[in-house]
């Protein structure tokens, strides 16, 4: 959709995966035999099934050379080891083991966004004794990169915390002599509290970073966690988590240290990741129950198109990090120079000229640098695979420099190339808001079948500070913290509120949002809607959950009768008569069941439930969602909620990475299964000729969770192959396409995307 534009900005960081759903034709399967097992070591994480203690001391006894590295009571119930590959299996089988999972890294996932999410009275808020809101006493925790505390923005609001990764008490952002630098946390937690230039939502708050990403922005599944027990320690009321990876499932650790978290009294807030726009691509800890995830929107922009004169077409720009934003006002010649390597550029005048670049091959900074030299006026890099993508030059050029699909792409080139003459490319720019960033992941969450996000809230192009300065920046990153700082507030006005009674004067508050069309975005797209801090701080009626889900069935169900039930609180000064309302138009097969009128007292609370009453074989497969109001309050207020009918289509297999081994000559792979598989396996081809050359690996009848090999060595040549990893189950299969090298390291582009 044209008013779909992100300004995608690569300082966001998650991991992403690339996916192809559908089914796949393979070669015959051979049998495979087993695999050489290994003798290095691995790093895992333990959830006990009772008492840690009675855990550690069973296998301890078992496993005398395994190393115990960290005890976590608080945000998790277990521990992390250090064990031998080999002994993982005999670990699973522990009766005081519930489960094993491997250590994963993490990677960091205003003043027009705070005044949006807050109204006309944003900085003039107060609460019930007449106290202006600014978050004053309210203590959030920053976990992330670190802070610089040294920021004119944001030391007067510092008040501590602690660094996991250097295992001191001062958690700095990563500076160059220690690694390749980060900025993450600073411009997370000026957007949460910043109090000079830049203003925050919360800017008063008094501000805890916990530095649990090292440098470049990469930490692991262990000190997260560690993080988190140190934040509940410290007794913080607020906690933001701007970070994850792409496993959508909801067991995975860090989302139920999120859930320990709140169960401990911490509202906790989470990015939802930024591997958009399709289904199923929220990621841990986003999944967490009980943490408020959020996604991003646009906040007030004015946003760039370009387009080729007399064609009626629109292609939207993504632009990269370390390169000039895209302000071009006339028209520009068009030119192509294929990948941008040395010797396409020979013959070839792009002086002051648009120029179109395929991606791959080189980084995107030899491209923009060539380009510069060059003369050109502005870079479009169009994607080699399907969709958008997301980069950055990390060099750093003076130049626009945009990412376009790859669909938009062929098509520029292809007007290039069929007219004789010259094409132009003309720009032309449009004021929009309030519509879901492309990049913003979107839910339900597996298993669960839970609506995430819970909320969206501005994060496209969000300036904020960062370690000597200010920059904007996009990405999921940017919402959670505003919704965190939010929050604070909330806390303030309410400060015997506990974490469900804010998130759901949060979500019950948000702002729907609706799409070109008019239609609204999906629950699992917007979640409640987008915050609206002034309406939370003012609410008067709470109902929680926000969302709700009446789960997964089959077609060979039988009718069936499934009841939610949730909570009404009233806050006002009068009793309140509340009326549920499900949607009046439902479909064959679906009847609701909801109470005709519910009376509520002053401070009182009453449990509602809600009846759904459907013929699984009359409906169609696939999602079904919609919206429960309740009238009563001062405003009404909106439940989405979704169901399935038959094994929903989520990505069977996803968050693959290969890599080499701890050794020379050894290699390594994993990948998660959210719902298990009838089958996995791996195929290599030829990159160039797509002939398949061998399998790398097969797995029948596998469990969820994270799947992974290791191999001493591997008998195939050095060099680049295409792998194809699938999964089926159910009679579904999916793909993930990936570069992986046997050999030297892949030249690849450089790029840090969320």
């Amino acid at each position: 959709m044209k008013n779909l534009t992100a300004w995608l900005l690569a300082m966001v960081i998650v991991f992403q995966m690339t996916a192809n759903v559908g089914a796949t034709t393979f070669p015959e399967v051979p049998t495979v035999g087993k695999l050489e097992q290994s003798n290095e070591k691995t790093v895992v994480m333990v959830t006990a099934s009772g008492d840690v203690d009675d855990a550690l001391e069973a296998v301890l006894k078992t496993l005398p050379k395994s190393k115990v590295r960290k005890t976590f009571k608080r945000a998790f119930n277990g521990f992390s080891m250090e064990l031998l590959e080999s002994e993982v299996e005999l670990l699973q089988s522990f009766n005081e083991i519930e489960r094993v999972d491997k250590v994963v890294e993490y990677s960091a996932n205003l003043d027009g966004s705070v005044p949006f999410i807050g109204g006309d009275n944003m900085r003039g808020m107060l609460d019930p004794a007449g106290e202006r809101l600014t978050g004053k006493g309210i203590k959030v925790a920053v976990i992330d990169t670190g802070l610089d505390y040294s920021h004119p923005d944001l030391k007067m609001n510092y008040k501590g915390g602690y660094d996991v990764v250097d295992y001191d008490n001062d958690p700095m952002e990563t500076i160059a002599s220690q690694g390749p630098p980060t900025l993450h946390g600073t411009h997370v937690a000026g957007i949460i509290a910043a109090n000079g230039q830049v203003k925050g939502v919360a800017p008063e708050a008094d501000l805890y970073a916990y530095r649990a990403l090292g440098p470049g922005g990469q930490g692991t599944t262990e000190q997260v966690i560690e993080a988190i027990e140190k934040a509940i320690e410290d007794e913080v009321d607020v906690l933001n988590l701007s970070l994850g990876n792409t496993v959508n499932g909801p067991d995975w650790p860090t989302s139920i240290a999120l859930d320990k978290a709140v169960e401990s009294g911490i509202v906790a807030v989470t990015s939802n990741g930024n591997s958009g726009p399709n289904m199923w691509t929220v990621g841990s800890p986003g999944t967490s129950t009980k943490a408020i995830s959020v996604g991003a929107s646009a906040p007030p922009l004015r946003t760039p198109y370009v387009t080729i004169p007399n064609l009626d077409k629109e292609v939207t720009l993504y632009p990269m990090g370390g390169t000039l934003p895209w302000s071009l006002k006339r028209d520009f010649e068009l030119a192509a120079v294929g990948y941008g390597l040395e010797d396409e550029w020979d013959g070839v005048d792009v002086e002051n000229k648009i120029v179109l670049i395929k991606r791959g091959m080189i980084p995107f900074s030899e491209k923009a640098k060539a380009a510069k030299e060059a003369g050109a006026k502005g870079v479009l890099i169009y994607n080699n695979l399907p969709g958008t993508f997301v980069g950055a030059v990390e060099e750093g050029i003076k130049i626009p420099v945009v990412s376009i699909s790859k669909e938009d792409g062929d098509w520029i080139l292809e007007q290039i190339e069929s007219n004789k003459d010259s094409q132009y490319v003309r720009t032309i720019y449009r004021n929009e808001e309030d519509f879901i960033a492309p990049f913003s992941s979107r839910g339900p969450v597996t298993q669960t079948w839970e609506v995430k996000p819970d909320l969206v809230a501005p994060g496209v192009a969000i300036d904020s500070t960062v370690p000597k300065g200010y920059l904007g920046l996009n990405g999921t990153s940017m919402s959670a913290p505003h919704v965190a700082g939010a929050a604070a507030l909330v806390k303030q006005a309410h400060p015997d509120w506990s974490p469900d009674q804010i998130k759901a004067a949060l979500m019950n508050t948000a702002k729907q949002l609706v799409k070109e069309d008019g239609e609204p975005y999906y629950p699992y797209e917007q979640g409640a809607g987008r915050l609206q801090v002034d309406k939370a701080v003012q609410a008067t009626t709470l109902a929680y959950p926000g969302a709700l889900t009446f789960g997964k069935y089959t077609k060979e169900d039988p009718r069936e009768k499934r009841t939610v039930t949730f909570t009404i609180e009233n806050h006002d000064d009068k009793t309140n008569t509340y009326h549920v309302k499900p949607p009046f138009q439902a479909p064959d097969g679906l009847q609701w069941e909801v109470p005709f009128a519910t009376t509520v007292k002053p401070g009182e609370k009453k449990e509602v439930e809600v009846k759904l009453d459907l013929f699984p074989a009359v409906l169609a497969e696939g999602i079904h969602h919609g919206q429960i109001v309740i009238d009563g309050g001062k405003d009404p207020i909106v439940i989405p909620y979704v169901f399935f009918i038959e094994e929903p289509n989520y990505p069977r297999a996803m968050a693959f990475n290969f890599g080499h081994g701890d050794r020379e000559g050894e290699y390594r792979y994993e990948v998660y299964l959210p719902g298990g598989a009838e089958e996995l396996g791996i195929a290599l081809y030829d990159p160039d000729t797509f002939q398949f050359i061998k399998f790398l690996d097969v797995k029948r009848d596998v469990g969820r969770g994270m799947i992974g090999q290791e191999w001493k060595e591997l008998d195939l040549p050095e060099g680049v192959y295409k792998a194809l990893v699938y999964a089926r189950k159910d009679g579904k299969e999916d793909t993930i396409e990936s570069m992986i090298m046997i050999g030297a390291h892949l030249p690849q582009d450089k790029q840090k995307v969320d």
